[in-house]
């Protein structure tokens, strides 16, 4: 690393870091329904436009993933005007399509004791009592209607002999709830999103701009009005407005340089909208995936996921000797096998949430019994280079002797060869090694029971907001929020906003858009004007860095705020020495980074303070300071039941953190267990 420390020597007080603003409340749940009730009264009470005056009206929707892209089919069916706009060449390359596992429903059909009810206390309880309950209970409601919408729309869900639809389980529950499609569920689920929007973009009520980046979000007279874009293919800077504005362009899990989310995925547009006034909610929520194919080396860009499913049959073990661990998997005797999660968590044995198989594979090479190439590195208590292996085993051996490898090959036979192709190892004879990283963002955009933001007019859907998983999500969940929200939330929420619309039309002309357009360009010339002499990717891959070695699995106080000091380092000097080849106009990919990565700059410092204020553990936040004595989280009810939700300051002034406090009045707030 080449960040000096010169700022974090001067951090030494916490508190200094932010300001302390006043409490928030959700203030559209109807609190005084029983939850059950809750989202019919909601759609009863919501306001409705006639369908004429849907014509009339326009919509701006920014993502064309599972949210976006079935909230702008969605809409566009009821007849409103709809702009969608993606930064990919196509809305079928958003990144809901590498989604591998399956999406969670409350059908009960295997009559395992399932229910929306069950549903809605595991999606709280592995959110490790950090979720909203009123959102949390809804998702869990409609959850069936997407089922039948995506079988109704032909989604190829996986069926047993007999044509029913099948089902297998995830981690952190004790039922079968997942639907699934082989291992490309997320893929079959966004083409039916995408028939959908498409066929909405030939019956003209939705207008697709594909390759258009969001920069900026236009807010006037108090209301989110339209959004500033670059034109990636000509560089022009570009305008464009409506009634309201929705955001659903994904999570943040890219701050960390190295993540399983694909290249492109960016913070972009909800950063750009939390400058201008949303507030961003437990931006520290974030998830490491407990089965990753490890890191090979510095070249790489990315990580790749293996399913969560996986974990259904296959048993995660490392030696029990330090000395057997460079040994071939297949000549380790079963006796000398450490089953570790079988054996810390009989109840869940490999299908604990993700954040305890993650931290538990951690604990096993921390302690010498890892696999995979021996690589060195610092050792954050001691400060000395040790060599540790980072990786576990995943082993499909009983599965194969108990059912045979043509039904493993049916069950899993694209993760296998995806696995193959990329380690050059046969996971059908040797187990596949695996490691956590970074996948998901519980955090995001902080949304009211409507989905709508701190500024008027601006809504955030699917994994780009805050709102259902709490400090840690289940598995096979993302799915179900990103088309909970496009296909059954905002089709209600939407129309109740846009009752009281058409607005005042506005143009370039108006001060919030030659304001926001300016900014754009500013933000653009100044860029490429520096003419440094290190790449984008060089500080992205040092943030990253940063990130995970201080803001990753495990997470202390000194560490953070070591952070934070890098981080405001290395910021200093991406503006003083960033290199970024060619112009302004026409298509520049250095250019696109660049932004990109100036805003997860930005976002890794609050996400380091927030991380620094909560000073407890719960999900995949995980301070060290704040453990059982079996090295479980341990939570702080007292003084942590809340929701943080962060308002941007001036460029030199401090985040200002609010409170939303939690209320748990279904479900008994207690210490989560998987034993």
């Amino acid at each position: 690393m080449t960040t000096t420390t010169r700022e974090s020597q001067r951090l030494t007080t916490p508190e200094s870091l932010w300001l302390e603003g006043n409490d928030i409340h959700d203030t559209k749940a109807p609190l005084d329904a029983p939850i059950d009730k809750m989202w019919e009264q909601r759609k009863f009470s919501a306001k409705l436009v006639n369908p004429a005056n849907r014509r009339k009206m326009s919509i701006i929707m920014v993502g064309t993933g599972l949210a976006g892209g079935a909230g702008a089919a969605s809409l566009g069916e009821m007849g409103y005007n709809v702009l969608n706009f993606c930064y990919q060449d196509s809305p079928r390359r958003a990144h809901s399509i590498a989604a591998q596992g399956g999406i969670n429903a409350a059908k009960n059909y295997r009559n395992d004791g399932d229910s929306t009810y069950r549903l809605f206390y595991d999606t709280v309880k592995g959110g490790d009592y950090r979720a909203r309950e009123t959102n949390a209970y809804r998702l869990a409601q409609v959850s069936a209607n997407i089922i039948d919408q995506c079988v109704a729309q032909g989604v190829p869900f996986a069926r047993e002999y007999g044509g029913l639809l099948d089902n297998r389980s995830f981690g952190g529950v004790q039922v079968s709830r997942t639907f699934y499609a082989r291992g490309q569920t997320g893929q079959q689920l966004l083409i039916g999103a995408y028939q959908a929007l498409e066929r909405q973009v030939a019956a003209g009520t939705v207008k697709m701009y594909a390759r258009h980046e969001m920069q900026d979000v236009i807010v006037a007279d108090g209301r989110a009005r339209g959004i500033v874009v670059r034109n990636m293919v000509t560089g022009a800077i570009e305008t464009y407005y409506a009634d309201v504005v929705i955001l659903a362009t994904g999570g943040y899990g890219n701050v960390f340089y190295l993540s399983t989310n694909a290249m492109g995925s960016n913070v972009t547009a909800a950063w750009r909208a939390h400058k201008r006034g949303a507030y961003f909610g437990n931006p520290c929520y974030t998830q490491i995936h407990p089965t990753c194919i490890p890191v090979a080396g510095d070249y790489q860009s990315k990580l790749t996921l293996m399913s969560e499913s996986l974990r259904n049959d296959g048993r995660i073990w490392v030696p029990k000797r330090v000395e057997d661990c460079a040994k071939d998997p297949r000549q380790i005797p079963e006796e000398d096998r450490d089953y570790y999660l079988e054996r810390i968590y009989p109840a869940f044995g490999n299908l604990v949430p993700r954040d305890i198989a993650s931290r538990q594979a951690k604990y096993m090479c921390d302690e010498g019994r890892g696999v995979g190439p021996a690589i060195e590195e610092t050792d954050r208590t001691t400060g000395e280079t040790v060599v540790r292996r980072r990786g576990v085993y995943l082993d499909f051996t009983d599965v194969m002797q108990r059912l045979g490898r043509k039904a493993v090959e049916a069950k899993y036979g694209n993760l296998f060869d995806m696995y193959a192709q990329i380690t050059g190892e046969d996971p059908y004879a040797t187990p596949m090694r695996i490691y956590p990283a970074v996948h998901y963002t519980m955090g995001g955009l902080w949304v009211d029971y409507d989905l709508e933001t701190s500024i008027p007019g601006l809504f955030c859907a699917g994994e780009a907001n805050f709102s259902d998983q709490g400090a840690n999500r289940l598995g096979a969940s993302a799915l179900m929020q990103g088309l909970a929200d496009g296909y059954f939330v905002m089709p209600t929420t939407i129309p109740n906003y846009l009752a009281g619309a058409p607005f005042e039309p506005i143009d370039d002309s108006h001060p919030a858009a030659q304001e926001a357009i300016a900014a754009v360009k500013e933000r653009t010339q100044k860029l490429l004007s520096i003419k440094g002499s290190r790449s984008v990717d060089s500080f992205h891959k040092e943030l990253g860095h940063i990130m995970w070695e201080y803001c990753g699995m495990e997470r202390t106080e000194p560490g953070l705020i070591t952070a934070i000091g890098q981080i405001r380092d290395l910021k200093a000097e991406f503006w003083q020495n960033v290199n970024i080849t060619g112009e302004g106009v026409g298509l520049n990919q250095t250019l696109e980074r660049a932004l990109r990565v100036v805003d997860f700059i930005e976002l890794g410092e609050l996400m380091c303070i927030d991380a620094l204020q909560r000073r407890e553990s719960c999900g995949g936040h995980f301070r060290a300071e704040s453990r059982t004595e079996d090295g479980e989280a341990l939570r702080h009810d007292d003084q942590f039941l809340y929701v943080s939700a962060w308002e941007a300051a001036g460029q030199d002034g401090k985040p200002i953190l609010h409170r939303e406090p939690l209320a748990y009045n279904n479900i008994e707030l207690k210490t989560r267990s998987y034993k």
